[in-house]
């Protein structure tokens, strides 16, 4: 079973790679759809959170108030490094949980860890393949103004956050352009699939 990482910066299309991925029949593990799961409401995770930051950071719900937390952490490394030591062991045991799941029911298919943060050292593993998506910074940017209301300024900001271009597709076995068309990723993704697919049964 090809164990994949899939990574890439804010906006840069890897939500679509996952997508056609999953398509053609792969097991997608998506980071940060289990950070929202272990952040839930009653979670032992939230209630650490709270503890750290405060109950300024939880919704009258319950639920955790990601933009008031996300406010306290960008630009603080200190405050960055507490959260990620809260959250990060509890990530990291689910991951490893549904991939070793995925591997009992189907030892042949394909596993895609689809992980934002696999160059900053949030991603573990070993992994048979590392797959980057790929845009460049400007169009990155256009991006989140356009279809996530970020301001020019709030942009620049979320992009220069995170690992650079360079950082990232020096770790790359395949690196898959999305600044072209959505056809032209597409055709990528499907070339991918042929590379790694299961044998025919």
């Amino acid at each position: 079973m090809p164990l994949i990482a899939l990574t890439g910066g804010i906006a840069s299309g890897k939500s679509t790679i996952a997508a056609r991925l999953a398509d053609h029949g792969a097991v997608i593990v998506d980071a940060d759809a289990i950070v929202r799961e272990v952040q839930a409401p009653g979670s032992p995770v939230l209630a650490e959170i709270a503890r750290a930051f405060g109950d300024d950071v939880i919704l009258e719900g319950g639920a955790l108030d990601r933009a008031a937390l996300g406010a306290r952490v960008f630009g603080d490394a200190d405050a960055l490094r507490t959260l990620n030591a809260i959250v990060h062991p509890a990530v990291g045991e689910e991951v490893d949980r549904r991939i070793a799941a995925a591997v009992a029911a189907d030892p042949d298919g394909v596993v895609v860890y689809d992980v934002p943060l696999l160059v900053e050292g949030r991603g573990g593993g070993t992994w048979d393949l590392v797959v980057v998506a790929h845009a460049p910074v400007d169009v990155r940017r256009q991006r989140l103004v356009e279809l996530r209301g970020f301001t020019p300024d709030e942009a620049a900001a979320r992009v220069a956050s995170q690992a650079t271009d360079d950082e990232r597709l020096a770790i790359a076995d395949v690196v898959i352009e999305t600044g072209g068309s959505l056809d032209d990723t597409i055709a990528a993704v499907d070339r991918l699939w042929e590379r790694v697919r299961p044998p025919a049964r």
